[in-house]
This record gives C-alpha cells, structure tokens and sequence, in this order.
C-alpha cells in the first residue's frame, strides 16, 4: 500500500501539487533543495512531514524553527487551515522564497514568514516543531524557550530518535521539558519509511 495524495491532503491537494512544483522548480533553482530531491520529493519529504501533522491540536498556533524550504510548516499549513504556522528562518534568501510561495499558494492569512534565529524571537506558540536542524539537545535550548507552558516541542528526526533523547533528557528538564515520548506515524500510509516524533510537553 502506497499514501494518496488525497489521504495527506483531501480537498487542499490542489496547494500541495503546487507547492511541490515550486519546490521541484525555483526551490532547485535557489537551492532549497537539492536537484537529487526531486524524484522522491513526495515519499521523502511531503508525506514525511504530512504523517504527523495528526499529531497536532485542532486551531493551535505552530512555529516551525529553521524552516528552510516550509518543511513541515508549509506542509502541515497546507493540510491543516486551521492551524497558524509561522516558519521562523534566518537566510534572506530562504525567506524571500517563502514568501513568494505563501503569495503563489494564497495563505498569507494562514502563514507568516519571520526572518529571524530562533533565540531573537519572543512570541510563544502552542507547538513548535522542526525537521533536519540540529541534534535534539541544541535544539531544545532554541525551540524550548519558544513553547507555550502546556504546549510541545514536536521535533522530526530520524532512527537515532531514541539516542538523541538519551543524550538530550539533562538538558530538556533543564529547559522545562516534561514528558518525552518517542512515536512514529505514517505505518498506516505504508510509508517505506514512518516518520520519527520527538514529543516533548512543557511544563
């Protein structure tokens, strides 16, 4: 069994053929991402980031850190409207394509585009995520300070999810962190690869 496109993304699929199109397009051309992405940009990186977004509360604000080319953000912002995603990244370059894609996509009601690293930013969200930016316990002292009391740090990582918490546990309830968990989604998509969640609730 392979994800539908329309399973990730009911009716806003239409958003989600263009954003991958604009990322297989000028997101190359720019350097977003790179050309060998192309031919898996579904199954690697929207559906990957898709998987989880189940995971998120209904009509919740959300900060992806380190946004780089709206992965999860523009992800989740697509197949969620009734989430608020601020994608939070420091490159001029990066944000300026971001946000000629939120213009192309029309959701500028929906997202916002914040030139900035993570430590200058003083609003707070309900959830913060992030997806390939940095080992869990450096980016719990970036994206920690950013999460609501009661909200969550929803980190994206790969199969070392499990050491990363290990190594990072210290550090977490340093910055507030409560419960860790650990939990993969998308094994009922068939996704070849489930995606990792790093849970983190803040006290």
């Amino acid at each position: 069994m392979t994800v539908s496109r329309e399973t990730a993304f009911g009716e806003r699929l239409p958003l989600a053929e263009r954003y991958a199109e604009l990322l297989a397009t000028s997101g190359v051309e720019r350097g977003l991402i790179g050309p060998r992405e192309v031919d898996r940009l579904w199954d690697r990186h929207l559906f990957n980031c898709a998987a989880p977004v189940v995971r998120v509360p209904h009509d919740v604000t959300v900060a992806d850190v380190g946004a780089g080319a709206g992965l999860p953000g523009l992800v989740w912002a697509i197949a969620r409207p009734d989430l608020h995603v601020t994608l939070i990244e420091p490159l001029l370059r990066r944000t300026t394509w971001l946000d000629e894609v939120v213009d192309d996509l029309g959701i500028g009601g929906q997202v916002t585009v914040l030139r900035a690293r993570a430590e200058e930013v003083t609003e707070r969200f309900d959830v913060v995520t992030a997806r390939a930016v940095a080992a869990l316990d450096k980016l719990g002292r970036w994206c920690m300070p950013l999460v609501k009391p009661g909200g969550h740090l929803l980190a994206l990582k790969g199969r070392s999810a499990a050491d990363e918490v290990k190594a990072a546990r210290a550090t977490l309830a340093r910055l507030g962190a409560g419960d860790i968990v650990v939990a993969t989604y998308g094994e009922d998509w068939g996704l070849e690869v489930p995606t990792t969640l790093v849970e983190v609730q803040r006290r």
